[in-house]
């Protein structure tokens, strides 16, 4: 049985996301996110005011008099969050974990989806996939979607962002929108992460604490890596250590950026420090920009 704070989280989450999709979102959405192309309807008379291009000859003398092909947009699309539940998630020193600011950052989104017709599924996954929602519409469907993610007890600790996109390619053969949901402290997952690229219109979401790059000057502080359990004192008290510590994060953090760049991954930069509004706005309003016209066209026979 679900406790009754989980519902009661859930349920300010929903009313929460619901309004930014009514008043932000839900325009922008369909705009970035369209169907991959059109498809033949059927074929009607000619009205005046009609695309005089769509006339479709044959029929038109067949009949002795104009004659349309109708055509719809393929709108239904497959949105896959693919999300990290390792133990770097638990983590969060301002308002919220990374991991409760994934969950709510993932209903934003999965209501914008079920608003236009989409499917919405959700793999989790730590070291291992360890839970499998399949792609389905609907508003219960999503707020189990939002439940998994809130009431999910990973099994493991570690991250093996790898496996889990290895997983996604050989589960879902259609093409797909894929958020990728991580904090991505760990490596390995360039090879896999260029192939699921080429599949699917993959979007990483990366989740920080400022605390991960900014530690505080307590002296000398036992730290627990999250994941591996490790344990070792350092000295937070010296100015040496705080620069070397954010220039290795700056380092990190331009390898990632640059493979994202290289690959053409699309990035949202999420923190838990800052509302994620403003970065998701600026992630809509780049891919508008980009947007073009639908690329491809079926039933045109």
């Amino acid at each position: 049985m679900i406790p009754k704070e989980v519902i009661k989280k859930i349920r300010r989450i929903e009313i929460r996301t619901k309004r930014l999709v009514t008043d932000v979102f839900s325009g922008a959405y369909q705009s970035v996110f369209k169907g991959r192309g059109i498809e033949f309807t059927e074929v009607r008379e000619y009205l005046p005011g009609d695309d005089i291009r769509a006339i479709d000859w044959n029929v038109t003398a067949r009949m002795g008099h104009p004659y349309i092909k109708k055509y719809d947009e393929e709108r239904e699309l497959t949105i896959v969050f693919l999300v990290d539940a390792s133990g770097s998630g638990d983590f969060g020193t301002v308002k919220r974990l990374k991991s409760e600011l994934a969950a709510e950052l993932c209903a934003l989104l999965a209501f914008s989806a079920i608003r236009n017709n989409d499917r919405v599924g959700l793999v989790v996954f730590t070291d291992r996939v360890e839970k499998v929602v399949p792609p389905r519409k609907g508003r219960r469907h999503v707020l189990r979607v939002v439940r998994e993610l809130l009431y999910h007890e990973p099994e493991g600790k570690e991250t093996d962002i790898a496996g889990a996109l290895d997983y996604l390619s050989n589960v879902v053969r259609r093409h797909a929108v894929v958020f990728l949901v991580s904090d991505f402290l760990t490596e390995g997952y360039e090879r896999s992460l260029a192939v699921a690229n080429r599949r699917y219109d993959l979007i990483a979401i990366e989740m920080s604490d400022p605390r991960e790059r900014e530690l505080p000057r307590l002296g000398l502080v036992e730290f627990e890596d999250p994941e591996t359990g490790e344990r070792v004192a350092i000295d937070t008290g010296g100015s040496r250590f705080a620069e070397r510590f954010a220039a290795e994060v700056d380092r990190i953090e331009e390898e990632r950026r640059r493979l994202f760049t290289k690959l053409g991954v699309d990035s949202i930069a999420i923190s838990t420090d800052r509302p994620y509004v403003e970065p998701l706005e600026k992630f809509f309003r780049m891919r508008a920009r980009r947007a073009g016209p639908l690329v491809t066209s079926r039933g045109r026979s």
